[in-house]
Order: structure tokens, then C-alpha cells, then sequence
């Protein structure tokens, strides 16, 4: 079949068209943005074409879209002037979970790395394919399990079909689609009852408010879950621990990764390759070896100068991110660099990005990007804001990047889930001049 991706930059529907064109299917796509992105290096390892202009289609070409775009967008208004066949984003990626075995990674934060970790795992013992949210994805036909991270943006992972579904935590997100936090409690309710078995961490009090129809394993620090972390050692090589099953001793693990709550996802990675009759032996062993995934915690070293680019974009995301960076840099100046996503997520969980930001030492804030919402439709709502309230807090462009330069003996956090790369990328060459 051939697939058509508009968007075919963004991280999911970059992921989705290397899945799509690794089972076979002759695919391409359509971005506005002609500046490389880091989602693009799965597309040009597999020889993906990608326009920015309007092009010829074949008329059996199947059409899917990013959410980014608005229905309006050009390109998607030609096609369907062209009568070509259009299917929700979602949808085809649920044609696909159909298709495999498949272990569906759900949370409000840690899908990326808990989807990544399995992989991880898997791949390198009885193979598996994967769908991971930062331009990842691999398939073969045969391979029986299929890892995805289900995203529960506008309520996508709803048309997934998970054997069995993990749900890291859950609070309050995506206030542009949905109402309130309850209900992001009952859609993921839903969906771990797809599921054949629910896999979900039990410290997590909105999590343990849910009753499921289905088998559930909780895990998680405290000892009314059924899989336990404990003896935990947080140093700046990374975390260890001890792993209890049903009050028995399973293994020691060493992580090389930094905070306690990917030692959350660890334990969520654990009981999945558990169940695939993975010995505790290559799950610790192919543990040690896991370097993280794209944009989560990546380090550069200049100097005295560490800089992190991370892609924190809710308060929780930018806690841990923070809490990271001083374990493993415990005596470095911390330098949060914020780009914030939606002006309903910023003004929704205002009171507790002002908190977590005021942890770092010195925090820089960009102008609200958004590419859903308007500004004129949030006229009281701006970066503003929160510089108001964050002590030893101002703003921050590509124009003004060289005010980062002052900082010595640092470590800098770049953190968004949209494109604070550019400025990142800018201070990196300041830096090497």
C-alpha cells in the first residue's frame, strides 16, 4: 500500500511512517518545517522521501495527518479536494497494533523511556518491534510483540488493541481535550481494559482510584504493591536497586540512568520481560547497556559546562529533570531554559510551573509556543506570567541566547517538547566560539 504523512516530521508520525515503510508499504510524506529535526534520521536511514511543496499522489494513496495541522492546513485541504482516502492518525496505528502482540506503554510522563527500555530489552533477546514517541520505530513481520507508546492526546490510544496495557501515572494534562482530570482517569480506564493485563504503578494515587476488569500487577516503592524496589542507591553514576516479586528477593539492578522515577520505569520494564520468559540474568544485563532515548536527559559536555536537553514540557517532567541534573551534577550551578508548549497547559498547571522552576538556580523562559491554540483565544496568558513569580527568572530568545554565556561551572537544562533544539544548538555554537 502507499502511505502519504503530512507532518512526517513530528515525532509520532515520523515513528509511524519507519513502522509503515518497514512492513512493506511504500511510503512519504509533507512537512512545512525545512530545518532538520532530530525525528528525521529514522526516515533518511530508510530513503523516505519528504516534500515541502505540494506534489503529485497516486490516487490509492492513503493520506494520514498530524494533529499539528490544522484541517484547514493546504495540503491537507488538496488532498481532500483530490479525493484521496484519509485515515485518522490513530487509526492506522491501531490497524497496526492489530497486526502483533502487542504491549501498549500509557502515563502522563515516562512512555518514551519505559517504551524505549522494553525495546531495549527485547530486541536484543527475542526480538521484538517497537512504536517510541521520539522518531523511533522498527517492524518486521516476524516479529510476534509489538512495544507502542500510547499517547493519550485527544484520546488516541483508544484505537489501539494492547494485549497488555502499562500505565506509568496519571495527572492532569492536555486540558485542550479533555474535562478535568477525571476524566483522563476514566479514558485511561478504558483503556487498560482493552487489555488483557494492566501493568501500573501502585504509588500512584489517581492510578489506584480505578478499579480494572482486567489482572493487575502494581508496582512501585511502597510495599502494598506487588513489585517492590528497594535498598535504592542514587548516586551520580546512575541508580541501583533491589527488585521484590510477591515479598520475594528477584535481582539486583544497576540503571545507568538518573532519578528515582526511571527506576519506575525500570520496574515497569522488568515485569514486562518477566512475563515474556525473560530471565532476571539478560534483564539486568541488557539494563546496564540502555543509554536512554532521544531528547530525554541527553547531556553535552563543553568544559565546565554540561548542557541537557530534555523533553520536559508538564511540571512533574521538569521536577524530575531538575532532580537529575543534581544528582549526577551535585555541585554545578543548575540552570532550567524553559520552552512552554499550549496556552492552556500553561495556564492550567501555572502554580505549578512557577514551583518546579523555582527549584533551579537561575531559570530562563521563551515566549508560549503553540501550533493548536491562538494566542488572541488566551489574551491574559504569556511567558510573562511565570517570570513574574520565578525568582531569578527572565526571558529568553535566539537573540538574547548569549546571555547564557555567563554561566560557568554549569549545567544548563534546555527543556520543551517543541523546538528549544534551535536555541540549544545556537548556545552550543556561542560556546564553541
Amino acid at each position: 500500500m502507499k502511505y502519504y504523512c503530512i507532518g512526517i516530521k513530528g515525532a509520532g508520525m515520523s515513528t509511524l511512517a519507519n513502522i509503515l515503510y518497514d512492513l512493506g508499504n511504500e511510503v512519504s510524506g509533507y512537512d512545512d518545517s525545512k530545518e532538520y529535526k532530530f525525528t528525521e534520521e529514522g526516515l533518511k536511514k530508510r530513503g523516505i522521501p519528504i516534500y515541502y511543496e505540494s506534489h503529485d499522489l497516486d490516487k490509492d494513496t492513503i493520506v494520514t495527518f498530524s494533529k499539528a495541522f490544522s484541517p484547514n492546513h493546504k495540503e491537507i485541504k488538496r488532498v481532500k479536494e483530490e479525493g484521496l482516502t484519509i485515515k485518522d492518525y490513530s487509526e492506522v496505528l491501531g490497524d497496526i497494533t492489530k497486526m502483533f502482540d502487542t504491549v501498549g506503554i500509557s502515563g502522563t510522563h515516562g512512555k518514551t523511556t519505559t517504551s524505549f527500555l522494553i525495546s531495549h530489552i527485547l530486541t536484543a533477546t527475542i526480538g521484538c518491534n517497537y512504536f517510541v514517541g521520539d522518531g523511533s520505530g522498527y517492524a518486521s513481520k516476524d516479529n510476534k510483540i509489538l512495544v507502542i507508546e500510547s499517547d493519550e492526546y485527544n484520546k488516541h490510544f483508544l484505537k489501539y488493541y494492547p494485549k497488555i496495557a502499562v500505565i506509568t501515572n496519571i495527572e492532569l494534562d492536555h486540558v485542550e481535550c479533555y474535562d478535568g482530570l477525571s476524566d483522563i482517569i476514566n479514558t485511561f480506564k478504558i483503556f487498560g481494559n482493552k487489555a488483557n493485563l494492566v501493568i501500573a504503578c501502585g504509588d500512584d494515587k489517581n492510578i489506584r482510584t480505578i478499579n480494572f476488569d482486567k489482572k493487575v500487577i502494581y508496582y512501585g516503592f511502597n510495599d502494598n504493591n506487588d513489585i517492590i524496589a528497594k535498598n535504592i542507591v542514587l548516586n551520580s553514576e546512575g541508580s541501583s536497586f533491589d527488585v521484590y516479586m510477591y515479598g520475594e528477593f528477584y535481582h539486583h539492578f544497576d540503571l545507568p540512568l538518573f532519578g528515582e522515577h526511571m527506576i519506575l520505569n525500570a520496574l515497569a520494564s522488568i515485569i514486562v520481560c518477566d512475563y515474556y520468559g525473560l530471565s532476571s540474568e539478560d534483564i539486568s544485563k541488557y539494563m546496564k547497556t540502555f543509554k536512554g532515548a532521544k531528547r530525554r536527559f541527553k547531556e553535552e559536555i563543553f568544559g565546565d559546562i554540561v548542557t541537557i536537553d530534555d523533553y520536559a514540557h508538564h511540571p512533574t517532567e521538569i521536577k524530575v529533570t531538575l532532580q537529575s541534573a543534581r544528582q549526577k551534577y551535585p555541585n554545578k550551578e543548575i540552570v532550567a531554559i524553559f520552552l512552554p508548549n499550549t496556552y492552556s497547559r500553561t495556564l492550567a498547571l501555572m502554580d505549578d510551573f512557577v514551583k518546579e522552576l523555582s527549584k533551579a538556580d537561575k531559570a530562563y523562559i521563551m515566549d508560549i509556543h503553540c501550533d493548536r491554540e491562538l494566542q488572541e483565544d488566551y489574551p491574559n496568558v504569556s511567558s510573562d506570567n511565570l517570570i513574574k513569580r520565578i525568582p531569578n527568572s527572565e526571558k529568553i530568545s535566539l537573540d538574547t541566547c548569549d546571555k547564557l554565556l555567563k554561566h560557568k561551572n554549569s549545567v544548563l537544562c534546555f527543556m520543551s517538547c517543541t523546538n528549544i533544539y534551535v536555541l540549544l544548538d545556537k548556545y552550543k555554537e556561542l560556546l564553541k566560539k
